[in-house]
Parts: structure tokens; sequence; C-alpha cells
């Protein structure tokens, strides 16, 4: 799995950010690697130089085998709570488009069939 780190002008990034960045999203979607062809990081400064709440915004978007990309943001205060927000809103994400093309919609228990017990 290829993990890529962007940043618009308005985040100052270091190599080791980006390395940071790469390894925490890496390590979070680890579950994943077979499904996921290439994941990229994009962090941005909503406000730019104002200071406001939950300024910092992580949108991840990873590329599938055989399946059509997934794409979260979260927004937070700092930088390292975006990344750690939007891993784990894309870890539901996958959770749900991968489990649901594995399962497919005949495997489904109906609930009728546990009320009428």
């Amino acid at each position: 799995m290829q993990v890529k780190v962007n940043a618009n002008h308005t985040i100052q990034t270091q190599e080791s950010l980006e390395r940071w960045a790469s390894a925490e999203v890496s390590d979070e979607l680890g579950h994943y690697r077979n499904d996921i062809h290439s994941v990229e990081v994009h962090l941005s400064d909503e406000n730019s130089n104002k200071v406001g709440p939950n300024q910092r915004r992580c949108m991840i978007e990873a590329r599938l085998n055989q399946h059509a990309p997934v794409a979260v943001s979260h927004q937070a205060n700092r930088l390292d709570e975006a990344i750690y927000g939007a891993c784990d809103k894309l870890n539901r994400a996958l959770s749900h488009a991968l489990g649901r093309r594995d399962e497919g919609h005949g495997s489904r228990d109906s609930i009728r069939r546990y009320l009428e017990t």
C-alpha cells in the first residue's frame, strides 16, 4: 500500500511530518493492505492565518482494488487530531464498503425472522 502525503500552501510541512503521517495512516489501515492500492492524504488549514476552532483539515482518499475510491475528511484544532479523526472515519467507511461487497445482499438475515421466534 502506497501512502502519499500532500499539503496546500497554508500548511508548512517538513519531511518528518510527512513520514509521521504516512506511518500513522499505514498503521491505522494496515489490515486493509490487500484491498487498498494507494492512499492520498491532503492536509490544509481552512482559515489560513486566522485563528479559529477546527481549522486543521485532513482529507484521506483510499483507492481500492476492484472497487470505487473512498474519501473522508475530518477537521480539528490540531493537525494530529485531524489525521486520527480522518483515519477513524476511513476505517468505518472501508469496513462498510468492503463488508458489503464481500457479503452481498443475499447473505443477510431478515429481522423478521428473529421477531417471529
